[in-house]
């Protein structure tokens, strides 16, 4: 009797973008040089684990949790703490301090999770909300451990240098991060496939019949619970390594707000979602914080435009037209996203030139009341500036409406256009 093998057609696409994936993280710092460009591209690396691992909760599980940021930063005091237990003559190389945060992460998952998961829903956030508090609470009580408001410094050039890594320079400590980026988001990219992963997605989508086949739901929360957890704690240890100083502010509300947010705008449902938040937190925080005092109120207002125009993030947005282009139907849209790109501008420039004149009148009245915005200068205590940023900003939304609902009139026959080819495919 002959054996017989199955063999599985190669998914050539997938190791396609698992490989261009690597070669950014690997060219990235020879292509952005400067130190600027090494720090962010290295706290990009570890926003993407911390927002992937976020997602294993929120796009995975549908949990909502206000609390993420006290795996992050637990694990990042557990793994500052080894890297002092290094100098002091621990046997234990600096690349893996990471992994330390990593398990204390998963650890203190294991507790707060047993508690957490019990729950689902609103309960759940709740919960998670108030053992951050606690938590943050606590890092301020116990400064034996938290080191109080200064926090807990260290120096990761300590142990003994492995072929010359010594991690001192921000390149060496880059390149740690990106083979950790790469390695973890793997793992969870293999979760989302695993049976676990699957029966996470069913409890997401359907608890009751999941109850009704014999599974146990919170089992199944609190593992993934868990495993977020530990990458969680991988996060917080390499942003441990990389800045050297570990403070309360990592387990703080203003950090698992921050995560929920990014996820969100970046696309939850999607893998790559959170991918892309991660880059676009590190962004806004590093380099959008430096051009104006108001950027959290721009961000509060792009988070608002988006939770009204496209629920699912910017993933979502990409899907949406590789979709519609599959089927060769971009170009009938293009113009009108152009339209709505430039309606869009006019208005954005007519409130942020509002705004930037609040921002002066309350918080630089020593100034005087002109200020330099674009190359133009605003009197903010002159009408003729008000009516001129409110004339822009009436005529951008008045255009950007007009053309949105030119666009959802094509975006409804180009659906049925598809539905139709769609049925003609399968009847051939």
């Amino acid at each position: 009797m002959k054996a017989s093998y199955e063999f599985k057609p190669i998914n050539v696409g997938r190791w396609l973008i698992w490989g261009i994936f690597a070669v950014l993280l690997l060219v990235a710092p020879q292509l952005f040089t400067s130190s600027l460009a090494i720090t962010i591209l290295s706290q990009i690396g570890i926003a993407i684990i911390a927002c992937l691992s976020f997602n294993i909760l929120l796009g995975q599980g549908g949990m909502l949790s206000f609390g993420h940021a006290v795996y992050t930063g637990l694990g990042a005091y557990l793994a500052i703490h080894a890297l002092n237990a290094i100098g002091n003559g621990w046997y234990l190389p600096v690349s893996m301090v990471p992994i330390v945060g990593g398990i204390a992460g998963m650890c203190f998952a294991v507790l707060f999770g047993f508690v957490s998961t019990k729950k689902s829903g609103s309960t759940f956030a709740m919960i998670t909300l108030g053992l951050a508090e606690l938590v943050f609470a606590m890092s301020l009580m116990i400064p034996e451990f938290f080191g109080g408001e200064g926090g807990v410094s260290s120096n990761r050039m300590v142990g003994k240098p492995f072929m010359g890594i010594t991690f001192g320079p921000p390149i060496q400590v880059y390149y740690l991060i990106a083979v950790y980026t790469f390695v973890a988001t793997a793992l969870m990219f293999a979760f989302t496939r695993t049976p676990l992963g699957r029966m996470l997605n069913a409890v997401r989508d359907n608890p009751e019949r999941v109850e009704f086949v014999g599974y146990n739901t919170q089992l199944v929360r609190y593992f993934a619970f868990v495993i977020a957890g530990f990458f969680a704690g991988i996060s917080g240890g390499l942003a441990a390594l990389n800045f050297e100083i570990v403070t309360a502010e990592v387990v703080g509300a203003a950090r698992s707000g921050a995560y929920l947010l990014f996820t969100f705008l970046g696309g939850a449902t999607f893998f790559f979602g959170p991918i892309l938040g991660a880059v676009m937190m590190v962004l806004a925080f590093v380099l959008f914080s430096e051009f104006t005092k108001a950027w959290l109120l721009y961000l509060g207002l792009i988070f608002l435009f988006m939770v009204m125009y496209a629920p699912g993030g910017v993933a979502a947005l990409i899907m949406m037209n590789l979709r519609i282009a599959s089927f060769g139907h971009l170009g009938k849209v293009f113009g009108a996203y152009l339209a709505m790109a430039g309606a869009g501008i006019v208005a954005f420039l007519g409130a942020s030139a509002m705004v930037e004149m609040i921002y002066h009148l309350q918080l630089t009245t020593g100034e005087g009341s002109t200020l330099s915005y674009l190359g133009t200068v605003l009197d903010a205590k002159k009408a003729s500036s008000w009516f001129g940023a409110g004339f822009v900003l009436a005529t951008g939304v008045f255009f950007f409406e007009v053309v949105r609902r030119q666009y959802m009139q094509q975006w409804d026959e180009i659906q049925e256009e598809i539905e139709k080819e769609i049925k003609r495919r399968e009847a051939i």
